[in-house]
């Protein structure tokens, strides 16, 4: 598959900064992906979507879209924002109360001074869905359909590339959840390349086909979302994608156990020998009666510290006494189990289910 846009080695400092927006970022988005780049606030993944769409200036490195340079900062070459054929979407829409829903879709048509629009116009609107409301003001939309109407305006040109700058933060969860369906039926229906802007690990791995991971500047990692849930290659990926319990542990030469804080734990998978970080998903974590796992490996006694219902499942937490004191993992529990706040149990770490990452400089 082709790559529709190229990074490489994309450099941004702001003034007065003496930290990097962006420390070399080098990634590929495959023509026709839906591609999110995901991370905390602060890690850098805005200002590269409004490099790629020629608002921000990198320092240094090269941008292509659609195999034609854009950016080049050794041959000074940065081509305007209008010139990158890019459709965006803002997080806060940037909708123009004035105008109907119509002049707002036609807008970008009108800036590139074509007359005969109507039809583009039309098959926009009736793409969100929205063909019925062309002339409503947009002040008179729900947030929902004015959402529906940036997505419309940056379809209506046909450009090369979606940009979505964290497009659904600022709807209801309800909402969130349904408008996720739509993004992605939308973008593959008119099978445009995407590149999305998140810090919601939910969205991402709902709708991306790959995620590229970013923290302080950097990308850490770039994989479809399944492999990065449950395999994950760093540590900061583990950690930051569905709030996996934590142990250190130390690999002996030649086995498959490690030795951790609550006693040794068998791996199916594991890396060379030394120091390692094991993840374990709570929803991987199993809650049995006491006595009923005996000699069972990776089965310990612990208890449950604290309940926490949720709707479809309860969060739970639960303690085992280790050989240095008290450690204590978050589980699932469904709602038919009988256990209560205080009560024993035999807490069961399967060992197909637990990941471990070699602690290295590489991995943190």
């Amino acid at each position: 598959m082709t790559e529709m846009i190229s990074l490489e080695s994309i450099v941004k400092t702001y003034p007065g900064s003496r930290v990097p927006a962006l420390k070399g970022v080098s990634l590929d988005v495959r023509d026709g992906e839906f591609f999110t780049l995901l991370g905390p606030s602060g890690c850098g993944k805005t200002t590269l979507l409004r490099c790629i769409a020629g608002l921000e200036n990198p320092d240094a490195g090269a941008i292509r879209i659609g195999g034609a340079a854009v950016f080049d900062s050794h041959r000074g070459l940065n081509t305007g924002p209008n010139k990158r054929n890019i459709g965006m979407v803002f997080q806060s829409y940037a909708i123009w109360p004035h105008m109907t829903v119509f002049e707002n879709v036609a807008f970008p048509l009108r800036c590139r001074g074509e007359r005969d629009l109507k039809a583009k116009v039309m098959h926009a609107m009736e793409v969100v869905g929205l063909e019925a409301f062309a002339d409503r003001y947009s002040s008179r939309l729900s947030g929902g359909q004015q959402q529906r109407v940036a997505l419309a305006r940056a379809i209506v040109a046909q450009p090369d590339v979606m940009l979505l700058d964290e497009p659904l933060s600022n709807l209801d969860a309800a909402l969130r959840g349904q408008m996720r369906v739509e993004l992605r039926r939308l973008q593959r229906e008119v099978g445009i390349t995407t590149v999305l802007v998140t810090h919601d690990q939910h969205e991402a791995l709902a709708m991306s086909d790959r995620i590229a991971v970013m923290s302080g500047g950097e990308v850490l990692e770039v994989n479809d979302p399944r492999e990065l849930y449950e395999r994950p290659s760093t540590i900061f990926s583990a950690q930051f994608l569905g709030n996996a319990n934590r142990l250190q542990g130390t690999r002996a030469e030649g086995s498959h156990t490690v030795s951790t804080p609550i006693g040794v734990l068998s791996v199916d998978t594991l890396p060379a020998t030394g120091d390692v970080a094991c993840f374990v998903r709570p929803e991987h974590i199993e809650l049995h009666l006491p006595s009923t796992l005996n000699g069972v490996p990776n089965s310990f006694s612990a208890t449950v510290t604290e309940i926490r219902y949720v709707g479809e499942y309860c969060e739970c937490d639960v303690t085992i006494n280790g050989k240095d004191g008290a450690v204590t993992l978050r589980a699932r529990m469904a709602l038919s189990d009988a256990f209560q706040s205080g009560a024993a149990c035999i807490v069961r770490l399967p060992p197909e289910s637990i990941h471990c990452i070699p602690i290295t400089a590489a991995t943190l």
